[in-house]
């Protein structure tokens, strides 16, 4: 992405926790429209607490999140979908709905103007959710629900798809899955934010971000992070 590109996302300074329970201090984090950025950093982190404030599920007590040029700090969660971000838990779906009622649901959210239509592109892009379209979420395997997962984050045709842990509780044959099909969605216009602490998905990144005790420590491309030793050593030297 050019370097003048206004962010289509821009935290900074955000602060969040729970109670007296500080989580986050100072986060400064941006994401440029069609670009995929990582937020890498071990279970504990703050990982899940810095994406819940910027969907609205966690209140930031201090800082200013951006979306679109707009302030939506203090917006609800809804608002901030109607703007284009849609989040994906690590749960991903609604177990008890069939796959098709997933993917309505999700496309719904934002009162898609032709849900069917989108269904059937979402097919296409996975197949295997067409064959099971009748069949409870909760049916499908580890790796098939992250699939109807993104599917349903998709439908509501997002400018930008936050997502937590994708690769939680998937074998690493359905990892390497989760990751061709997060490749297969660059150059459609839809920018990522994805926390992980599988470096594996620093393949489908742009820049990296790494967050280590609620503070972001680094940074940068993810050539940079691999040139520093220090995160070279913390991520890539040990088993």
């Amino acid at each position: 992405m050019p370097p003048e590109a206004t962010p289509l996302l821009q935290a900074q300074g955000v602060d969040a926790g729970y109670g007296t329970m500080q989580v986050l201090w100072g986060v400064d984090l941006d994401v440029k429209s069609g670009e995929t950025v990582l937020l890498l950093g071990a279970n504990g982190a703050g990982k899940t607490t810095f994406l819940k404030s910027l969907v609205g599920l966690v209140e930031a007590r201090h800082g200013s999140i951006a979306l679109g040029g707009q302030n939506i700090a203090h917006m609800r969660s809804s608002d901030r979908m109607k703007l284009g971000m849609t989040y994906m838990s690590e749960l991903a779906v609604f177990p008890d709905l069939s796959i098709e009622e997933n993917i309505l649901v999700g496309a719904q959210a934002l009162g898609h103007a032709n849900p069917r239509r989108r269904l059937d592109e979402l097919y296409g892009l996975f197949p295997v959710l067409r064959d099971k379209r009748r069949d409870a979420a909760s049916s499908l395997s580890g790796g098939q629900r992250k699939m109807l997962g993104i599917a349903k984050a998709l439908a509501a045709e997002p400018k930008l798809l936050v997502m937590d842990e994708p690769s939680a509780g998937l074998s690493p044959l359905f990892v390497k899955e989760v990751i061709r099909i997060l490749n297969g969605l660059q150059g459609r216009g839809i920018a990522l934010l994805i926390a992980e602490q599988n470096i594996g998905f620093l393949e489908v990144a742009t820049r990296v971000f790494v967050l280590e005790g609620g503070r972001i420590r680094f940074s940068g491309t993810v050539a940079e992070m691999t040139d520093n030793e220090a995160l070279r050593r913390a991520y890539f030297g040990l088993k």
